[in-house]
């Protein structure tokens, strides 16, 4: 059966995507506040892709891997070895900012993120496949590069932050979609404790003002964008 693809929101920068028949994670902390699934209900996964060292953003990829063993990670080089070093399951495929990393089929672009990582550098990722192509920003500040994930990749969908106080707020994400020039993005990073402030109708305002087409799709932890 061929499911039509999807990008599943689980709360804070944890993303579930159905690409190319493929499950992919990106930065799976589902034991976040907001999050409707825990670890435990994850299964069939193929990739998980980590943008960076952050336990908000590692979150429980050891425990899902447990559960996945077939999976495969794909992060910076210094992050793939430090979940070896804690016993990971599951293949690490360890690269770093460049070009494709071509893994089950999927090209995995990691592109710089403006943030830190207490191991190896962030990113964000850029993950193509032959139905969509989505950009997810990582934690990040606004950044000149963004422009090149635009004009390079042609990202249909972008996840980017705007929650302000660790990454970008709503202004500088509006920024950041002129510089991208995505069909739809859809906010993250926000509303998970109180620090992180921005708020998605903010956000669409400044969209709005900047007099950009992008469709602005607010999901709620647990809901889905079928592409």
């Amino acid at each position: 059966v061929y499911d039509m693809g999807y990008v599943r929101w689980y709360g804070h920068a944890a993303f579930e995507l159905s690409l190319d028949t493929k499950k992919i994670l990106i930065d799976p902390w589902v034991s976040n506040p907001l999050s409707p699934v825990k670890a435990k209900d994850i299964e069939s996964v193929d990739l998980i892709v980590i943008t960076h060292a952050h336990e908000d953003h590692v979150g429980d990829v050891l425990e899902i891997l447990e559960r996945n063993p077939s999976a495969k990670v794909v992060s910076v080089f210094e992050i793939a070895n430090y979940l070896s070093s804690k016993g990971a399951k599951g293949e690490m495929v360890g690269g770093n900012i460049g070009g494709p990393i071509i893994v089950s089929n999927i090209k995995v672009v990691l592109v710089p993120a403006t943030h830190s990582s207490p191991v190896g550098v962030p990113t964000g990722a850029v993950i193509i496949g032959k139905e969509v192509t989505v950009y997810h920003a990582g934690d990040t500040g606004l950044a000149a590069e963004m422009s090149f994930v635009g004009e390079l990749y042609k990202p249909k969908i972008a996840l980017l932050p705007i929650g302000g106080h660790f990454t970008m707020g709503p202004v500088e994400a509006a920024k950041a979609v002129e510089l991208i020039k995505p069909e739809v993005v859809i906010p993250m990073h926000y509303g998970t404790f109180p620090v992180l402030w921005g708020k998605p109708e903010d956000f669409k305002k400044h969209l709005e003002d900047r007099k950009l087409s992008t469709n602005v799709v607010i999901l709620k932890p647990g809901d889905e964008y079928r592409f």
